[in-house]
């Protein structure tokens, strides 16, 4: 298959603060800089809806098909990222398609915590593991 993009970046759009925007930013300019082509839903997705958000889960679901791979910039503010994550590890399980961490020290530090906690199980492990299997 002939791919459109080489990553589709799964990230917050609504909920994004300045810090997340920066983060953002200098990620996908990187990765042009480097000569990857990034699908960034807050610039590549029409975010003004009128079916209340689901032509923008159509839009991300096509440009994710149409993407090599994806990469999660991790916040456990924003409900829009899971849905994308579960569109996502479709994809990974059906397509083999890889999931990394864009920001992998983050979701490391939320790991920690959950684990000093006594949780065995959450979003952040599962994506820690996708961003491991990636590595293979």
């Amino acid at each position: 298959m002939v791919f459109k993009y080489d990553e589709f970046l799964i990230c917050t759009v609504r909920e994004a603060d300045a810090n997340d925007l920066r983060f953002l930013e200098n990620y996908v300019a990187e990765a042009e800089a480097s000569g990857r082509k990034v699908y960034y839903p807050a610039k590549d997705t029409n975010q003004i809806d009128e079916t209340g958000g689901y032509q923008i889960c159509c839009d991300n679901n096509l440009a994710m098909r149409e993407s090599q791979e994806v990469s999660v910039y991790w916040t456990t503010k924003s409900q829009g990222t899971k849905f994308d994550l579960g569109m996502a590890f479709n994809q990974h399980r059906t397509e083999n398609k890889k999931i990394k961490l864009a920001n992998r020290s983050d979701v490391e530090k939320m790991v920690q915590e959950q684990r000093a906690k006594g949780l065995a199980k959450s979003f952040e492990m599962v994506l820690l593991r996708l961003d491991d299997l990636a590595k293979e």
